[in-house]
């Protein structure tokens, strides 16, 4: 006899992430650039390393955007909707970091764009190109 499994269509990290996402709309308002940097601080070697700079880019970048926590990752909204947001690879279990861009980014150009841009070191090029898209993508 074979027992069976029920599958809800989310796994253990899908629901984390969930769990997370409410957490942080509890809090919608209010100034969450500690907790953006504390869970930065959270990360992993590059991962850390990474977000600790992105941060700083796009600090510098789009001033006017605000920090917030969305599914547990930095994100940076405009009148509370996410523009851009920075993706660990350890969370995601994927290659790389990604930073990635919602609907709410200006990036539209023609009919095909990216949205999201893998992430493995920062150099003058990247951080030059990093700037770019965020000055962009927030105006």
């Amino acid at each position: 006899m074979t027992s069976a499994k029920t599958y809800d269509g989310f796994t253990e990290a899908e629901r984390g992430a969930m769990k997370e996402r409410a957490r942080e709309l509890k809090k919608n308002g209010k100034d969450l650039e500690p907790e953006v940097l504390a869970k930065i601080a959270e990360m992993d070697g590059d991962d850390r390393v990474l977000a600790e700079r992105v941060h700083a880019l796009i600090r510098a970048a789009a001033p006017g955007l605000t920090p917030k926590l969305w599914y547990g990752m930095p994100a940076y909204a405009r009148n509370g909707k996410v523009v851009c947001f920075f993706q660990a690879a350890a969370k995601f279990k994927s290659r790389y970091a990604m930073l990635g861009f919602s609907d709410e980014a200006h990036l539209d150009d023609g009919d095909l764009w990216a949205t999201y841009f893998a992430v493995t070191a920062l150099t003058p090029t990247t951080e030059s190109r990093i700037t770019d898209l965020v000055q962009r993508a927030a105006a």
